[in-house]
């Protein structure tokens, strides 16, 4: 049954993150989540993949360096900007830096508190923040 909450959602904040906001703009449950992800200057997300999460992002402000493997164990690096668009599917390695603020909406499954921390594997130094969570701590909403 719909809803006046359901057809106007309120945001609300995800969880502390050390790099910045995420914030919950809407959950289409099992279907979608859409966020705002606001990252400050020369902060940083881990290396990660995730294991079920499918994840858009669309640069609305700033420039971001993404970081990012195929596969093949060397790590590639591109530079987002405004306007440009990304997509991170399950198990694909990947780590945002944000060069300036940067504000990004994202689109993704609704799997929350999915990820795999890599940096061990590539023989960096694990950064703060969110730390590996086991499969079974995958919340599908």
């Amino acid at each position: 049954m719909l809803s006046k909450s359901n057809i106007f959602p309120k945001s609300k904040s995800v969880g502390k993150r050390l790099w910045g906001k995420e914030i919950l703009l809407a959950l289409v449950s099992k279907k979608f989540s859409f966020k705002l992800l606001e990252i400050k200057k020369g902060n940083r997300g881990g290396l990660q993949y995730h294991r079920k999460k499918n994840e858009c992002g669309y640069i609305a402000s700033g420039r971001l360096m993404i970081k990012y493997n195929l596969g093949n164990n060397k790590l590639k690096t591109k530079i987002l900007k405004k306007g440009d668009v990304f997509h991170f599917p399950p198990k694909l390695i990947h780590q945002e830096i944000a060069l300036t603020n940067c504000k990004i909406i994202e689109v993704s499954t609704p799997h929350f508190n999915d990820r795999v921390r890599v940096e061990k594997k590539f023989k960096i130094k694990e950064s703060k923040g969110l730390k590996t969570t086991y499969l079974k701590d995958i919340i599908y909403r």
